[in-house]
Parts: C-alpha cells; sequence; structure tokens
C-alpha cells in the first residue's frame, strides 16, 4: 500500500476514490515515564519514555487506517495526516486520516 501526505502520487493517476479512512488510538501515561520525565525536566533532554509512546501509537494509528483502506479496496492512501487530542487528564488520542484511493502507473511513452 502507497501511503503519502500528498494529493497525488508521482508516476501514478488516481482511477478511484473510495473515500476517509481513519485510524486512531488512545494511550494512558504511565506513572512511572511521568516519574522519570519530571526528572528529566530538571536536567532536560529527550523523554524517551514519552517518545515511544507516541512512536507506538503513531504505528498503531497508521495500521488501523491502512486496515480499512484495504477494506475499502483500495492501494493508497492520500493527504495523510496526524492529530492528537486530550482526552481526559493523563490520557491523549493519537488520530491518523487521510483518503483511500486505487491507483495505476501512468503509462510512459
Amino acid at each position: 500500500m502507497i501511503v503519502t501526505n500528498t494529493e497525488s502520487i508521482a508516476g501514478y493517476r488516481i482511477v478511484a476514490l473510495k473515500g476517509l479512512v481513519q485510524g486512531n488510538t488512545v494511550r494512558a501515561k504511565h506513572a512511572g515515564r511521568d516519574i522519570a520525565a519530571g526528572l528529566k525536566n530538571l536536567v532536560g533532554g529527550e523523554l524517551k519514555g514519552y517518545t515511544e509512546l507516541l512512536t507506538e501509537s503513531r504505528r498503531q494509528a497508521m495500521e488501523r487506517m491502512l486496515q480499512q483502506a484495504q477494506q475499502l479496496g483500495a492501494n493508497a492512501v492520500v493527504n495523510v495526516r496526524f492529530t492528537t487530542s486530550a482526552v481526559t487528564a493523563g490520557a491523549a488520542e493519537l488520530y491518523a486520516y487521510g483518503t483511500a484511493v486505487v491507483v495505476e502507473p501512468e503509462a510512459t511513452a
């Protein structure tokens, strides 16, 4: 499956529009990560526990979006975007969405 954040794919043409597809996940912070993050805030630097949490969240949201696109018969998702929002204190949603399409290679002369 081709995935891009642009409206088109170089070398391909869109032949069918399948519709909006989306995937999300809601994750809560872990008390151990919060303690480590609090200490890291004192000295500065990357909050690796949160980086890992967000990386896993993006992967899971993307997988869910692609699964939905596949169920619609798409072979590509264009104009992909990610967004986050707070759901409750200590929990956030990561949401991935895009447009499922069927593409085929452009004819070469």
